[in-house]
């Protein structure tokens, strides 16, 4: 099969699996977050955000390591479950504890302190399934990632409803999370066992010290990430209250529900990359430069819908209570086309064997973050916290194309004019949007709007070779 053609495969497969299983998180958020108010909901965004800040520390970088090195040779498959798993549940005891000493030394009320320790023992079992995870990612078998996710999302949406109906409190809605991530760890260990390799307890230290001195540049910049993703949610609870962290997670979670897209095609180019990087350094160039184009290419549309509509979205899915949310929205939403525009390079620099540049940006975006949450949390609340996200995000796109271009895996003259003629697509797909709402309401307009930026799409950005991977993928020869 080629490459094009596995890509798509692994593309599909993945994309179903996430439209169901998002569709699942989406709509269990709604229930919870109507169900718990903008408070309730605050404390358990940040629960989520707190002990999501540790959960880095139990991971180690260890889950992209083994995607990387398994994809190469995947008669590894066992070697590494076997000896990550041993250090996994010790670095999880450490986490543990650490969460325990730095929730207790800030003087929150009994109630948020015990729905973190719930929470946290639903990050570190995840930790666990991530293992797993990798060795699927590894060998290329995304569907068995994908029904992980419906699972999980199924026992939540399920122990939502029964949280409901039995008229639980916040610390009801974390044992959920709880016992929905021991739900698919249950999955894994059969799945694993039946399809990949048996898990088996392997203590390999000379091994260890190589694993852990390959992914410490993984693991300091999935720190810096995570830090700076949770950090705005803890500050905001810190210095303002639970109420306005509820407003500003109800946008995150929108954000999220569009993030499944670059962290599909993520999972599915990652271990190709990395094939090609000791195989092919012509072919990873250009499935670098492509990722970047069909990235932007989804990215813009779903920003300027967002921001036309977010109003409308906001209201209709969380209520009036969330009134507080629109702004947010309307502001995070282009971060994420940041991180569409990141995520190619982000992904090439690991599958190179140059994560250490993904440290240093990280690294420094979240330094910016947190001065920036400083500066303007005071002054404007969660819309500070909105604006220091679009500004970092925006930063790191830029500072990881420019390093991709002096690499020479992109040409500047060929990002810039793909920028140029996205950005001019996405503007008059814009102004198409606002003039036809004023004589045909709001569907019709958003729907025939998608459609003219298709259509701009294919007259002004796509190239011969774009066309060329368009019709090979909708035409089955022979």
């Amino acid at each position: 099969m080629s490459s094009v053609k596995r890509i798509a495969k692994n593309t599909g497969i993945l994309f179903v699996s996430n439209i169901v299983s998002k569709f699942f998180g989406f709509v269990y958020t709604i229930y919870m977050a109507r169900y718990l108010g903008a408070e309730g909901f605050g404390i358990l965004s940040f629960a989520l955000a707190f002990t999501g800040m540790f959960g880095v520390l139990a991971d180690m970088g260890l889950q992209p390591l083994t995607v990387r090195e398994v994809a190469r040779n995947t008669e590894l498959s066992g070697k590494y479950l076997g000896n990550i798993a041993v250090i996994k549940s010790i670095l999880g005891i450490i986490t543990f504890i650490l969460i325990v000493l730095a929730i207790n030394l800030m003087n929150y009320p009994a109630e948020t302190v015990y729905v973190v320790y719930l929470i946290a023992f639903y990050v570190l079992i995840n930790s666990l399934n991530g293992m797993f995870y990798s060795i699927y990612q590894g060998h290329e078998k995304m569907e068995f990632v994908g029904i992980g996710g419906i699972l999980n999302s199924s026992l939540m949406l399920l122990g939502v409803f029964i949280a409901m109906y039995f008229g639980f409190n916040v610390e009801g809605f974390a044992y959920i999370y709880l016992i929905s991530g021991t739900g698919v760890l249950l999955y894994n260990l059969i799945i694993s066992t039946w399809k990949f390799v048996k898990p088996k307890i392997e203590i390999d230290l000379k091994f260890w010290k190589e694993l852990l001195k390959e992914a410490w540049p993984f693991a300091l910049s999935g720190l810096f990430i995570t830090v700076y993703y949770w950090i705005d949610s803890v500050m905001l609870s810190y210095m303002v209250g639970d109420l306005v962290v509820g407003w500003y997670n109800a946008a995150y979670r929108i954000i999220l529900v569009f993030l499944f897209i670059p962290v599909m095609v993520n999972m599915v180019i990652y271990p190709i990359m990395s094939k090609y990087y000791t195989t092919s350094n012509k072919s990873l160039k250009i499935i670098c430069e492509k990722y970047f184009k069909i990235m932007l290419m989804i990215g813009i549309p779903l920003g300027v819908l967002t921001t036309v509509f977010a109003k409308e979205i906001v209201l209709t899915i969380f209520g009036q209570d969330y009134h507080g949310t629109i702004i947010a929205l309307k502001i995070l939403i282009w971060g994420l086309v940041s991180i569409f525009a990141n995520a190619p390079f982000v992904k090439l620099f690991e599958s190179i064997n140059r994560q250490s540049l993904v440290t240093k940006v990280t690294g420094f975006a979240m330094i910016m973050n947190i001065i920036l949450n400083m500066l303007l949390i005071p002054k404007f609340s969660y819309i500070g916290a909105s604006i220091a996200t679009l500004i970092t995000e925006f930063t790191i796109a830029v500072f990881v194309i420019a390093i991709g271009i002096k690499l020479r895996y992109a040409t500047f003259i060929d990002v810039l004019n793909s920028l140029i003629k996205l950005i001019i697509c996405g503007i008059l797909m814009f102004m198409y949007l606002k003039i036809s709402m004023l004589f045909l309401g709001t569907i019709i307009p958003a729907i025939s709007s998608l459609i003219v930026y298709s259509l701009l799409l294919y007259i002004m950005a796509l190239d011969k070779d774009d066309k060329k991977i368009l019709k090979s993928l909708l035409i089955k020869k022979g």
